[in-house]
């Protein structure tokens, strides 16, 4: 007979894809500590130049400033936590602590989603809108797309949190992997989660199929003034463009492997490999960004080498 208990009674949880590496565990601990200093001090630092420089208080780099903040929110959400189970003999997690996690990069995932999205529609409006840019895109409309990007992701988890997740009643409280998940914590339990299922279904099909279609269409928009426009046009919308597409496939890259490890049996590929694809989209994420938009966007390089030469701005 199984015991069943609610969710709110479970005390804790073990984080089951974490393995007795012995010495090993320090070097682990070094190279994820390095990756998260350098994700905070690269993000830090291109928000600093945006908000800095009056010459980068345009719609493009305020949707960057706020990528970059969620850069920090997600990261934060996942080493300080992952760091301390590396160094730990047992990996167990309070059920609290557990679930603000799943909150966390849930929403960080959400927020990155949503701004990619938004950046789009800015592009998309920059190269095949320029004579309307400035009255199509005015403060109050950034604005309202900011807030949307948070809001609507914060808001949404929360709700899956506490009205869906946190009523299950669970078998047990092991989850294979290396941070704490929403799936696999449904996935323990013994009540009835057709509710779920049907909330992550329609949320599939309305919003996350919607902003695919929305930024297909801008891309779509923006390759026809490529191949119409004049090569002043073309410098313009790749020297833009490039980054944002890069972000957008390294994210979507990552995205697709958690997803396709989730949701199927992937159990005949090494555990060390299933651990790194289920971490790469929260890691590579934040560490290529601002490399990406750092070393493509022009104003940014000068700024850089301003700061780094003492060249008045």
């Amino acid at each position: 007979m199984k015991i069943t208990l609610n969710l709110t009674e479970v005390s804790y949880f073990t984080l089951g894809a974490h393995v007795d590496t012995g010495h090993f565990k320090y070097l682990y601990f070094l190279i994820l500590f390095i990756f998260y200093v350098s994700i905070l001090c690269a993000n830090v630092l291109l928000i600093v130049v945006i908000c800095m420089n009056r010459s980068l208080h345009e719609p493009m780099y305020v949707f960057l400033c706020s990528l970059f903040v969620n850069e920090l929110y997600g990261s934060t959400g996942l080493f300080p936590l992952l760091l301390v189970q590396i160094l730990s003999d047992v990996h167990t997690v309070s059920a609290s602590v557990c679930l603000l996690q799943v909150f966390c990069l849930y929403s960080y995932g959400g927020v990155e989603f949503f701004t990619l999205a938004v950046m789009s529609y800015d592009r998309y409006l920059a190269i095949c809108c320029p004579l309307q840019y400035n009255t199509r895109m005015t403060s109050n409309k950034i604005a309202r797309l900011v807030a949307l990007s948070w809001i609507y992701p914060l808001l949404n988890n929360t709700f899956i949190i506490f009205c869906l997740t946190a009523p299950l009643h669970l078998c047990g409280n092991i989850i294979n992997k290396v941070y704490c998940d929403n799936y696999y914590i449904v996935k323990l339990s013994c009540s009835d989660t057709s509710v779920n299922n049907i909330f992550g279904l329609t949320h599939m099909f309305t919003v996350i199929f919607g902003l695919i279609i929305l930024i297909l269409y801008t891309y779509v928009r923006i390759l026809k003034v490529c191949f119409s426009g004049s090569k002043q046009t073309r410098q313009k919308a790749v020297s833009t463009c490039t980054p944002h597409l890069a972000s957008l496939l390294n994210f979507s890259f990552g995205a697709f492997c958690e997803i396709v490890q989730s949701r199927f049996d992937l159990n005949s590929l090494p555990k060390v490999l299933r651990v790194v694809l289920s971490l790469y989209w929260l890691v590579c994420q934040p560490l290529v960004n601002p490399l990406l938009y750092g070393l493509q966007m022009s104003k940014i390089r000068i700024i850089y080498k301003n700061l780094l030469f003492g060249r008045k701005m």
